[in-house]
């Protein structure tokens, strides 16, 4: 059984249905479904960790640099398209009072702002999915809710309205987290996630992180400052770079991670994911010199020079 930060009909559960699994396991936060996840609880757990809008999920992030033994199966990315809806038999005209959580507001407010009926209040509560089931009380004094269409679909509501967001292009990023385990295979269109935490803060200590990436030729999609709470001024930083564990010079860059890190947190390496029926972006080509064919040559240069196979470079004393 997966888990899920819940409740039943959210985002979340929304793209949770996209993995076409039958029973889930909701909780009533991210922590607490990772670490379920972490314990043997469920399978896996699906989790908010970057929105296009709002960015980095905290609380994500957060999680997985502290929690041992992680690792990120697969990704979600669907649109986050909020709706108006209404009890059967009502109409956006008869709309006086909407329901919601305060991020879909402040997400839809320029579209309630020109058609709303006049006078109409928005309240703001607990969540989307809380919103649609008092909307669905026919004796409740709330006429609608904002809410994704899966929590509509729930409690039997009505479209007044479709689209409200007023980022027409939102999305949000969603990752299958479970035990540490296998890495997926290789697809040619993948991520790696790293949390890379400094030996100590001094100058030049991120460029030192990056450059294990941009001597590689390695891009990176995501990277983030997180307090590593141990201090004030103490951060690690969470990654996404474009490529697999299994490319040459992704290896190569965790590697050189490991020789400038105090700690390095490996998540995974999967599939990078689209939403459905967009195009995949383009991604810059792979310097000449950063392939794996470069490295496997290199390699074979370097042991036909030294005389020694690359078994026995390995174990040639620092």
């Amino acid at each position: 059984m997966l888990g899920y930060f819940g409740p039943a009909g959210t985002f979340t559960h929304q793209a949770l249905r996209t993995l076409g699994t039958g029973d889930a396991r909701p909780f009533s936060s991210v922590v607490s479904a990772i670490t379920a996840a972490a314990a043997g609880e469920v399978e896996a757990s699906l989790v908010p960790i970057e929105n296009s809008v709002e960015g980095g999920v905290s609380a994500t992030l957060d999680t997985l640099a502290a929690v041992g033994g992680l690792q990120i199966i697969r990704e979600v990315v669907i649109p986050v398209q909020f709706g108006l809806y209404v009890r059967p038999g009502s109409t956006l005209a008869d709309v006086t009072s909407v329901l919601t959580h305060p991020h879909a507001a402040a997400q839809c407010r320029g579209w309630l702002d020109a058609h709303l009926p006049k006078g109409a209040d928005i309240t703001e509560g607990g969540s989307t999915a809380g919103a649609a089931k008092e909307v669905s009380d026919p004796f409740s004094r709330y006429d609608a809710a904002i809410c994704a269409p899966v929590a509509a679909d729930m409690y039997n509501l009505v479209p007044a309205a479709e689209r409200l967001g007023d980022n027409a292009n939102a999305v949000t990023r969603f990752v299958l987290v479970g035990r540490r385990g296998p890495v997926a295979a290789r697809t040619g269109d993948d991520r790696t996630t790293v949390v890379a935490f400094m030996h100590e803060d001094h100058p030049g200590a991120l460029l030192d992180i990056l450059q294990q990436f941009a001597f590689r030729g390695i891009n990176l999609s995501r990277i983030e400052s997180r307090p590593t709470k141990d201090q004030l001024g103490s951060y690690c930083f969470s990654i996404d770079a474009v490529g697999h564990i299994d490319d040459e010079r992704m290896a190569a860059a965790l590697k050189g991670l490991h020789r400038v890190c105090s700690e390095v947190t490996f998540l995974g390496s999967y599939p990078h994911a689209v939403v459905d029926g967009s195009p995949a972006p383009v991604q810059p080509p792979t310097p000449a010199g950063s392939t794996d064919r470069a490295y496997r040559e290199a390699e074979a240069w370097f042991a036909e020079v030294t005389g020694r196979s690359v078994e026995q470079q390995s174990h040639v004393a620092d």
